[in-house]
């Protein structure tokens, strides 16, 4: 019997009988005396159940205060090591919400998890853990509150939004469809009535939103699915390809072990290196993936990737054309592992 069905049967079996002997819970439950003291104490102090011992009965019951008012056990338990881990995710969380979006919600859960465990002890554990969330983009509370209240009550929003790849501030009607969070920041995978067609929209690039009365047009989710998730990271629509890329030994220790795509296919070739296969429709953020990787990582097909890649590392080559660091720079250098 676990830690939970231990306590909701301590509960309900002084509820059912009124009141209940130590032996008669010893007997009931199969543990021993130190287990059972233990749970009493922790739903008397930690779970608020109004538990006392009755000298004269000898045995325990609800206390007289308690009649004509229900108390309810949490219906959502943890144990000590999912308790860790979720203030662990909490601090995650956190670390990806720059202005307190979502903490401010998640704040009472936040605090009920610290009394259960028990005081200062999830202090050293935020103490000992450190996330760190790179090139993270922040999205305004206001947005995100509104965004999250026409998705759950599926409504239509009203966005002011700015395609960056244009520069082109314009006034879009959306029916949202999912919440996306991706590399640190989030999006929201809406049919845009304007388009007539499912469009993907970065949060922090909106520059209104507005929760509006029209009831949002229903997609099954399968197609929501299907069309902006069959390619490459953020990327969506488009001709699905498949791209063939060769990792140097130096990096395949490292991208053997990465998910770049659910997708992917990859397998040790005989000289050392690592080859992934992996479908994109649009190469941008692929594009980016493999220039970090540099002289490392070789695309062997499609032709026009390689092309792509070879000329962008061309250029970026070209900007460095005779360039020699100094010798301040160089002294200053340290090395990491």
């Amino acid at each position: 019997m676990s830690n939970a069905e231990r306590l909701y049967k301590i509960e309900r079996l002084i509820r059912q009988r009124g009141h209940v002997a130590f032996q008669t819970l010893l007997d009931e439950l199969e543990v021993s005396r130190a287990t059972l003291k233990r749970d009493l104490e922790y739903l008397r102090s930690r779970l608020g159940a109004p538990i006392v011992y009755d000298r004269e009965l000898n045995g325990y019951r609800l206390d007289e205060g308690a009649r004509g008012t229900r108390h309810e056990l949490p219906g959502l338990w943890f144990d000590e090591r999912e308790l860790y881990s979720l203030l662990a995710a909490h601090q995650l969380l956190a670390s990806l919400d720059d202005d307190g979006t979502l903490a401010r919600h998640l704040q009472p859960l936040l605090e009920r998890v610290r009394e259960m465990i028990g005081g200062a002890e999830d202090k050293t554990l935020m103490q000992r853990v450190r996330i760190v969330a790179a090139a993270r983009r922040a999205v305004p509370a206001r947005h995100f509150e509104r965004v999250a209240e026409a998705l759950l009550e599926r409504r239509r929003l009203h966005l002011r939004y700015l395609t960056r790849t244009r520069g082109e501030l314009g006034e879009r009607e959306v029916s949202p469809q999912r919440l996306v969070h991706y590399r640190n920041t989030w999006y929201l995978d809406a049919w845009c009535h304007r388009a007539d067609g499912l469009r993907r929209f970065a949060l922090d690039a909106m520059e209104q939103a507005a929760v509006l009365e029209r009831p949002a047009l229903e997609l099954p989710l399968a197609r929501v699915q299907a069309e902006m998730d069959a390619g490459y990271g953020i990327y969506a629509g488009g001709t699905r390809r498949w791209a063939t890329v060769a990792f140097a030994a130096s990096a395949a220790a490292w991208v053997s072990r990465e998910a770049w795509h659910p997708e992917q296919q990859g397998r040790w070739l005989d000289d050392g290196r690592y080859e992934l296969q992996l479908p994109y429709t649009d190469d941008t953020e692929l594009v980016m993936d493999l220039m970090r990787h540099g002289a490392d990582a070789e695309v062997l097909s499609p032709p026009e990737l390689r092309a792509k890649v070879a000329a962008r590392l061309r250029a970026a080559a070209a900007v460095y054309a005779g360039d020699a660091p100094s010798s301040s720079s160089t002294a200053a250098g340290g090395s990491t592992t």
